[in-house]
């Protein structure tokens, strides 16, 4: 299903997303995705494809994602390791204003599989990206999360509609939606 040397791109893992703020409207959904980060993460590690770490470096005064900020660091689940890749960016999608693209051409990558947070989000905005610069692109529905959300005119949408919505956003167009289970 993946081709071989296929990049994980984890989006934005960080501690920052477990501050209470971002649960104001109601909790996250999928409670099992950091460990199945890591399980997409221990499968990439051992076949020894390649592996980008994203990080957020917020520029919005008193975000959760602040450099030098508790939040800003990596979650245990996906904490890198020596000699693996880690790139930093300021707005939604890891391919705008860092070297994501030249990095994976540069490799020949032609093909991504994407994993993190927000799901309707920065995962979503990553996503479409890849999709629309050419690359192959692979999402891990469950190794995904996101959070309840208010619409603009004041309906309570669950998490698990929200992350259900920003699938079907992507599915077919910009990726191909799987499971940890297909994927590691």
């Amino acid at each position: 299903m993946i081709p071989d040397g296929a990049a994980l791109l984890i989006i934005d893992v960080q501690r920052a997303i477990d501050d209470p703020r971002w649960a104001a409207d109601g909790p996250r959904n999928n409670p099992g995705a950091e460990a199945n980060m890591a399980a997409v993460l221990a499968a990439w590690r051992d076949r020894g494809w390649p592996v980008v770490h994203i990080r957020h470096d917020s520029t919005v005064p008193g975000s959760t994602y602040t450099p030098g900020t508790p939040g800003h660091g990596f979650k245990d689940a996906v904490m890198p390791r020596a000699g693996e890749t880690v790139m930093g960016k300021a707005t939604n999608s890891a391919f705008i204003g860092t070297g994501l693209e030249p990095w994976l051409r540069g490799r020949g990558i032609g093909a991504v599989v994407v994993m993190g947070v927000i799901t309707n989000n920065s995962v979503e905005a990553t996503v479409r990206t890849a999709g629309n610069l050419g690359f192959t692109v692979w999402l891990v529905e469950d190794a995904c999360f996101t959070f309840a959300r208010r619409d603009r005119r004041g309906h309570l949408w669950t998490a698990e509609d929200v992350h259900a919505l920003s699938l079907a956003n992507m599915d077919g167009e910009y990726a191909a939606i799987a499971t940890t289970r297909q994927i590691a």
